[in-house]
């Protein structure tokens, strides 16, 4: 019995310790990072969020082929070991196969995570395009006067978009106290994303940084004058005819979007923006990014990476399959995929709750075994 007293009062000892830090230290968000621990794609509920509106919607067509397509049984088992909570398949802008499982369905919410980086990087091109900001070039800050003087004024938005700002952003999701996790779980996303300190010089090193894509978003509600949310109902949601209306989590009621993760939706319309970037950038035949941006959104930046290597594998914001180059997909840790395949016309979103642990050559297994589907079919 002492020993259990003595471990119950050591547990109250290191939980009045942590509470003490987490008030004196300002770092209130760790409370909900202890509740919540690990992110999961219904995270949205947990935060408040901003909705990106829809207008018209314009359901897809569906192919008389609908479901007959042949699922093999090594993508079956492997994506239903994973958690896959939604897949669907999208070819010659029809659907043509589509299940769901654990009780989601074409019009349930989950979480982007990463995917929303792809996004961003669409508004950033819309705002380009827009004349909202002059330039890929244009100094970062010209929008966020924190980086208007010493090293940071260096860094460029082409460096954000390439995850070359050299910042000292740290991209870990277990530790508590990384900066991380204090912009997902904090109140103050702003504050957060601004007070990285330039420790490369920009350009010259590609290291991924959600932190890098927060700035992005960050310059495109200063230089348009709208929330992301309502920016990207305006350029993306409305003239796509997305169906449902989407939510943007942010880190406190009527606060800044999270950009580089927390875009909610379902997979029909998480293929929209697949839609988008197979037809090069323009919605209806009217371009939301010029030719050039979408070149360079999917071409990779062939920066040298942290393994000392010419990255092949990331454009702006897009990830590439380095075996397949005209391959291109947005991607969310969790295993969230929006996938396309041009030479097939072809878009696959897969939504769920665990990714493999495998990579090859950055390829998630699961993608490459989506990528090899689209191509067999």
């Amino acid at each position: 019995m002492k020993i259990l007293k003595r471990v119950f009062l050591f547990l109250v000892g290191v939980l009045i310790v942590f509470a003490l830090y987490a008030l004196v230290s300002g770092r209130t968000y760790l409370f909900k990072a202890v509740i919540y621990n690990f992110a999961n794609i219904d995270d949205y509920k947990k935060f408040d969020n901003n909705t990106v509106a829809i207008a018209a919607p314009k359901p897809w067509k569906v192919s008389g082929e609908y479901n007959k397509i042949n699922y093999p049984d090594s993508l079956n088992s492997l994506i239903e070991s994973i958690g896959t909570v939604g897949l669907l398949m999208i070819k010659n802008d029809s659907v043509v196969a589509e299940r769901y499982w654990d009780g989601y369905s074409d019009s349930s919410l989950s979480g982007s995570f990463s995917m929303a980086k792809s996004i961003t990087s669409i508004l950033i091109g819309a705002a380009i395009k827009e004349g909202k900001i002059s330039s890929v070039n244009d100094e970062v800050g010209k929008y966020l006067p924190e980086f208007a003087a010493g090293d940071k004024a260096k860094i460029k938005i082409v460096d954000l978009l390439t995850m070359s700002s050299g910042t000292d952003w740290s991209e870990s999701y277990i530790n508590l106290f990384s900066v991380t996790s204090e912009a997902y779980y904090g109140p103050d996303v702003y504050k957060t994303a601004t007070g990285v300190k330039a420790i490369h010089p920009p350009g010259t090193l590609h290291d991924y940084k959600s932190g890098d894509t927060q700035l992005l978003g960050l310059i495109i509600e200063k230089a348009t004058g709208k929330t992301l949310s309502e920016y990207a109902s305006e350029k993306l949601w409305q003239p796509l005819g997305a169906e449902h209306p989407a939510l943007w989590s942010t880190d406190h009621a009527k606060g800044n979007e999270k950009a580089y993760c927390c875009f909610n939706s379902n997979t029909r319309d998480f293929a929209r923006i697949g839609k988008l970037m197979l037809d090069s950038g323009k919605c209806n035949g009217v371009a939301v990014i010029d030719s050039s941006y979408f070149t360079n959104s999917i071409k990779p930046n062939h920066i040298i990476d942290t393994k000392g290597l010419p990255c092949d594998y990331y454009g702006y914001q897009w990830w590439i399959d380095p075996e397949h180059p005209e391959i291109f997909y947005a991607r969310g840790i969790l295993g969230q995929y929006i996938i396309m395949i041009p030479s097939k016309k072809m878009i696959i979103v897969r939504l769920g709750k665990r990714t493999s642990p495998i990579r090859v050559h950055t390829v998630p297994k699961e993608v490459r075994y989506l990528i090899n589907w689209g191509l067999q079919s």
